[in-house]
């Protein structure tokens, strides 16, 4: 899939919006962001934009900040990451490749969302059950807090079967764009497609307000998550990458 580079600059703002870090500074145009705890995006630096000429004074000052938080220093890079060739540069400063990620891209379809799933303004009980089993143990109190500041317009979609939720997701849309969040199934129930059904709600419920595109961000090496987004229609648009001062 061509996706043009305004269009990749769009999802991942969205992205950064849809979650947000308890704190935040600009530092010569990149994001800096902490919030404790376990969360990768939440913990780490923004490089959309980047307005300094200072590379090296800009990373001393990222490097403060997260030292004033006892928390280690943390980059978030994608494809089109500013000032060019910026991985050259974390990796001669002594930064280690983290977690890897593919930015996925569908575009939203009308329809009529599948009757198991139910929408809601705020995260249910059940909700909330199936998707803080599905992440790490270090990223629960975090999420869970970033949960109630998802800006709006945002909905959370339950897969209900048998009387309980088995998948959930969350979609955040902005301008013309959609990203989803938080795709999780309860283990029992994997192999059910119920991801299957929130996605479809999801991309259902993006296009009625106007989105055209949904984009995803998924762990490179989770392979069956990938071939259930490409199920859906979404192709890979773009490669970012978390980075770790060792």
């Amino acid at each position: 899939m061509h996706t043009s580079n305004e269009t990749l600059c769009r999802l991942e703002r969205l992205h950064v919006r849809a979650w947000p870090a308890t704190e935040t500074a600009r530092i010569d145009g990149w994001l800096w962001r902490w919030s404790g705890g376990g969360s990768q995006r939440a913990n780490s630096v923004s490089t959309i934009d980047f307005i300094g000429n200072d590379v090296s004074g800009a990373l001393d000052r990222v490097e403060a900040r997260y030292r004033a938080k006892d928390s280690p220093s943390q980059l978030h890079t994608y494809d089109l990451s500013q000032p060019a060739g910026l991985p050259e540069l974390l990796t001669a400063r002594g930064y280690g490749a983290g977690e890897t990620t593919v930015t996925m891209l569908a575009t939203a379809a009308p329809g009529t969302p599948p009757s198991e799933v139910e929408i809601a303004d705020d995260p249910s009980a059940e909700w909330l059950e199936v998707y803080m089993a599905a992440i790490t143990e270090s990223r629960r109190a975090v999420n869970r807090l970033i949960l109630w500041r998802i800006p709006d317009p945002r909905v959370y979609f339950s897969v209900r079967r048998d009387g309980r939720v088995i998948s959930t997701a969350l979609c955040v849309v902005d301008d013309g764009h959609a990203v989803a969040e938080c795709v999780a199934t309860r283990e029992a129930a994997r192999g059910q497609r119920g991801a299957d059904a929130a996605m479809r709600a999801l991309m259902a419920w993006a296009a009625s307000l106007g989105a055209h595109t949904v984009g995803l961000q998924v762990v490179q090496r989770n392979q069956p998550a990938i071939a259930l987004y490409r199920r859906l229609g979404f192709q890979a648009v773009c490669t970012n990458q978390f980075w770790v001062k060792r």
